[in-house]
């Protein structure tokens, strides 16, 4: 990275552009992720030109629902004021939430449930689905020379693959308007919801799945704002 800083007149390689790009990776500084995450490419810029380079990546992120150690009763104990723990939230802008497909809320696990014997899905049940999924989804794309999988639909492609019912359509109408979610969160929700769909081995998508894809929308509403 030393020489590509040294000689800013040279093309940029993508490990560089990648390297100088994204160094900056603050809180604060969360719109350098905003392109990739939509279009999944960054584009370079300088003074000889610009370049630009693919940059699909899946973003995996976590963070306190607080700034003090009591989570979400953090409030109500009198650990962080309201101010402070909004203030801390909002460092996390909504145009970068509205580019996350899910976002999920993880309480604290009472005693009582980790002391109870429960049955749960295996990892290997549990992958065995995914690839199932993920085949469902490689022959609905075959003749699609750039989308190998749901996440890469774009509007028209949306449109084709996941029609939508009249209840289906009255349901995410109504979480539009209550949620007050933007046209970006409208085509996250039915990509997944697709995704869901193919998860359970249904060929349509029905008011069930898309009201679990609406349920992972609700955070950026519900604490941002």
């Amino acid at each position: 990275m030393a020489h590509f800083l040294s000689h800013p007149q040279r093309h940029p390689q993508p490990a560089q552009a990648a390297d100088n790009d994204y160094q900056k990776k603050t809180i604060d500084k969360d719109r350098i992720y905003h392109h990739p995450l939509e279009d999944g490419t960054v584009t370079i810029s300088r003074a000889s030109g610009s370049m630009t380079f693919p940059a699909q990546f899946m973003l995996v992120a976590a963070m306190n629902p607080s700034p003090g150690s009591g989570g979400f009763g953090d409030a109500e104990r009198g650990r962080a004021s309201q101010a402070a723990i909004r203030k801390y939230l909002n460092k996390i802008s909504g145009p970068l939430l509205d580019r996350i497909d899910i976002h999920v809320e993880v309480p604290a696990v009472k005693h009582e449930t980790l002391l109870r014997p429960h049955v749960a899905e295996s990892s290997a049940e549990i992958r065995a689905r995914v690839l199932k999924a993920r085949k469902i989804q490689n022959e609905r794309f075959a003749s699609k020379r750039k989308i190998r999988c749901n996440a890469q639909m774009g509007s028209k492609d949306i449109k084709a693959f996941v029609p939508l019912d009249t209840d289906s359509e009255s349901l995410l109408r109504m979480a539009l308007t209550e949620l007050n979610l933007s046209a970006r969160a409208y085509d996250r929700i039915l990509k997944v919801s697709r995704t869901i769909a193919d998860l359970a081995g249904a060929e349509k998508v029905d008011s069930t799945h898309l009201s679990e894809a609406i349920q992972y929308r609700t955070l950026d509403r519900q604490v941002w704002g």
